[in-house]
């Protein structure tokens, strides 16, 4: 799914977006009963109206992955080692480290900030990957590494990092326990990842064995990417509407939540495209590595505040105001990926430093 692929929605996607993150915040201010009527709607912590509308924008980009190409993937071994780097290194200490600077003096908030930094992103990089051209495979690839690992290290990095280190710095709500088991986290990414997973696996081989590999991609996922944008504006709508009252009526909080919400996401995008960049790899693999790293899974934040602090906690609040911030700066960095690309790549998406024969010039 291209550009041109995504047809009108895609055209004025950032106004969509916007009117949707407004209509999700009306939704919540003026009808909260239809806000309750949405939570209740849940099975155990998982809300089945966030999680259809996640599932169905991840389903389009997990189809169109190329999974018979994946075997491609094991030559790009340093692009993976980059990634675990920049995602369970970098963005953890960054994320603690803004939280503990901008919100010393609220404890709630600061650790909602720190969760969602631990929770690295499986769900709408996809999407965003997709609209800056970013390569497809090697973010499927980087989606199911980061799944396995937030399964094994997400509830023993909760520890270290809510519990041993904040209680070493001192302060407010120092070394406050988080009771995180590996079976909350594996149940959020089997439902939020696993089951599009699942069924792009499935729709791709079956469809490509019945119809063709030729009408599968140009007939099939031309009708069906253009679905996901879809899925991502009914997505937050109902994450919105679940907190529009606390927004409306808590500006300068969310404000306090926002400023270091919006400084990591902008610093982790830039350090781990700069870092991709010199190291040399092509334009395609930097912006998938940039947005992979950017990017925090926030239904798994969101899932795991609510499940551990309660739907009414700053915990839980501070995780939802996460997307709030995500969303307009992911579309925001998609268009200086794409001017990144006229900038400092090669026509074959090689960086400009590095010697390009005459003849590559004409190529992709």
């Amino acid at each position: 799914m291209n550009g041109a692929g995504l047809g009108f929605i895609s055209k004025f996607l950032t106004l969509w977006i916007f009117l949707a993150m407004v209509a999700g915040v009306a939704i919540g201010y003026v009808y909260p009963e239809v806000v309750d009527v949405l939570d209740s709607v849940r099975i155990e912590e998982v809300s089945l109206p966030i999680a259809i509308g996640l599932i169905w924008m991840m389903y389009p980009p997990l189809a169109a992955v190329k999974y018979e190409e994946l075997y491609r993937i094991r030559q790009q071994g340093k692009a993976l080692s980059l990634s675990l780097i920049q995602n369970w290194f970098i963005g953890p200490v960054l994320m603690f480290a803004l939280a503990w600077i901008f919100l010393p003096d609220l404890p709630e908030y600061r650790i909602g900030i720190i969760i969602i930094g631990l929770a690295r992103c499986i769900a709408m990089v996809l999407v965003w990957n997709q609209l800056a051209s970013g390569d497809n495979e090697l973010c499927a690839v980087l989606v199911a590494l980061n799944s396995v690992f937030q399964v094994f290290l997400y509830s023993i990095l909760a520890y270290i990092f809510v519990t041993v280190l904040s209680s070493w710095i001192g302060g407010a709500g120092a070394g406050a326990v988080v009771d995180i088991s590996i079976w909350q986290v594996a149940k959020a990414v089997f439902i939020y990842l696993g089951i599009p997973f699942i069924g792009g696996i499935l729709t791709r081989y079956m469809l490509i064995s019945r119809k063709g590999k030729g009408w599968y991609d140009n007939v099939f996922m031309k009708k069906l990417g253009p679905t996901a944008l879809i899925g991502l504006l009914f997505t937050i709508i109902v994450m919105f509407s679940m907190k529009g009252e606390y927004i409306v009526t808590l500006p300068f909080d969310v404000v306090r939540i926002a400023i270091p919400l919006l400084i990591y996401f902008a610093l982790m995008f830039f350090i781990s495209f700069i870092m991709s960049y010199r190291l040399g790899f092509k334009y395609a693999d930097s912006t998938t590595l940039a947005f992979t790293a950017a990017s925090n899974n926030f239904e798994l934040a969101i899932a795991v505040a609510v499940a551990v602090f309660g739907i009414g906690s700053g915990e839980a609040f501070a995780a939802v105001v996460g997307p709030l911030i995500e969303v307009p700066v992911m579309l925001a960095l998609v268009h200086v990926a794409r001017r990144l690309s006229l900038a400092w790549y090669h026509p074959d998406g090689r960086p400009n430093y590095m010697h390009v024969e005459p003849c590559d010039r004409g190529g992709n």
